[in-house]
C-alpha cells in the first residue's frame, strides 16, 4: 500500500466565507504540495534514533533507580509514553511517509507495532478504511470504539483498560483465522495478516517464557508495566482527533489538530498535526508542521493543548461521537 492508498476525497467545501473548494488541491498547489511530499530516509532515522534515545534512557534509569521514587517514577512515565507512543512511527510508517524506502517502513512499521502492541500487517487495512471512509457511520471502523459520554466510560477508555481488552481480543481472534468480522482485509491478505499477528504473539511468548527460566520479572517490568502507565496519555491524544467532529466526508470538519508541547510532537511523531495528516496523508511527518502553516485557516478544529480538548470532552458528555 503506498501513501496514495489513504487519499483525501475529492470534495471539500471551505470554511472561507464565498469559497468552494472542490479539490485539496485548490488548497494547496501542485508545486507546494510535491514539496511537502518529499520523503527522507535520514529525517526518518534521526527522528527515530531520538525516539529509541528517550527509549533507552528513561528505561535506564527506570530500571537503575527503582527505590529513587522522585527519579523512577517520572522515568517510568517517560518511558512508558515512549513504548506506548512507538503507535506514531508504526502509524508513519504504514503510511509509508517515515521513510525514503518502502522495505524500511515496513521493517519499521512491524517492529514499531511489536512494542507498542499493535500489529501492523492488520493495522495498514484497518486505517486504509479509516482514511477512505473518515466519520461516515457505518464504514469507518474507529467510530465502532464507543465514545465516552459519562465519567465511567472516560475512565474506561482513558485508563486503556477497553484497549488491553479489544487488542487482546483481536490479535487471538486473528491468530486462530477467523477474519470474516473484519471486510477490510481483502482474501489476498489474510494469510499474511495471520501470520504477522501469530509471529508477533510468539515474540512476546518467547519473551515471557525467558522470563520465567530466568526467575526475573523482565516482561512484567520493562514491557507490560510500562506500557500499561504509558497508554493513558496515548489515550487522551487519541481522543482528540476526531471526537466531537462532524460526521461526514468533509476533512476540513472531521478531524482535530491539536497544538501541544514539542515533546510530544516529537515522540507522536507530529501526529498532532492530524486535520493536515487527513487532508494530504502523503505528507510524511517532517513536514506537517509546515503545512499546518498554511492550511491551518481552512480548519473549524483546531485546538491549544489536550487537557482543553478533554475537558471540552468532558463537558459534552451526551454527545460526543
Amino acid at each position: 500500500m503506498s501513501s496514495s492508498d489513504v487519499s483525501v476525497s475529492n470534495s471539500v467545501p471551505s470554511l472561507e466565507s464565498g469559497a468552494v473548494i472542490t479539490s485539496p488541491n485548490q488548497i494547496l498547489s501542485t508545486e507546494e504540495l510535491s514539496v511537502l511530499n518529499l520523503r527522507s530516509n535520514r529525517q526518518g532515522l534521526v527522528q527515530l534514533a531520538g525516539h529509541l534515545a528517550v527509549m533507552l534512557v528513561s528505561g535506564y534509569l527506570w530500571a537503575s533507580y527503582p527505590n529513587h521514587l522522585l527519579l523512577a517514577i517520572p522515568a517510568l512515565i517517560v518511558y512508558g509514553f515512549s513504548i506506548a507512543a512507538m503507535f506514531a512511527p508504526m502509524h508513519e510508517s504504514v503510511h509509508r511517509t517515515a521513510f525514503a524506502n518502502n522495505r524500511l517502513n515496513d521493517v519499521v512499521a512491524w517492529f514499531a507495532g511489536l512494542l507498542s502492541f499493535y500489529n501492523s500487517t492488520f493495522y495498514r487495512r484497518y486505517h486504509k478504511w479509516h482514511h477512505r471512509y473518515t466519520r461516515i457511520p457505518d464504514k469507518d471502523p474507529e467510530l465502532s470504539d464507543k465514545r465516552p459520554n459519562n465519567w465511567w466510560e472516560y475512565f474506561l477508555e482513558v485508563s486503556g483498560l477497553l484497549w488491553w481488552w479489544g487488542k487482546l481480543q483481536t490479535h487471538f481472534t486473528i491468530a486462530t483465522g477467523k477474519l470474516d468480522n473484519y471486510p477490510y482485509i481483502p482474501e489476498t491478505a489474510r494469510d499474511e495478516v495471520v501470520r504477522s499477528v501469530r509471529l508477533q504473539l510468539g515474540v512476546y511468548a518467547s519473551a515471557i517464557a525467558l522470563s520465567i527460566l530466568f526467575q526475573q520479572p523482565w516482561f512484567l517490568l520493562y514491557w507490560l508495566l510500562p506500557l500499561t502507565v504509558g497508554q493513558p496519555i496515548l489515550r487522551t491524544i487519541l481522543l482528540a482527533e476526531h471526537t466531537g467532529c462532524s460526521l461526514d466526508a468533509n476533512y476540513l470538519t472531521n478531524t482535530r489538530t491539536t497544538l501541544t508541547i514539542a515533546p510530544i510532537r516529537f515522540l507522536m511523531w507530529n501526529m498532532p498535526f492530524h486535520a493536515e495528516h487527513h487532508l494530504y496523508a502523503s505528507i510524511p511527518f517532517h513536514a506537517l508542521p509546515a503545512a499546518h502553516e498554511k492550511l491551518r485557516p481552512h480548519f473549524a478544529h483546531v485546538e491549544s493543548g489536550y487537557v482543553r480538548v478533554n475537558r471540552t470532552l468532558i463537558a459534552n458528555f451526551g454527545k460526543n461521537v
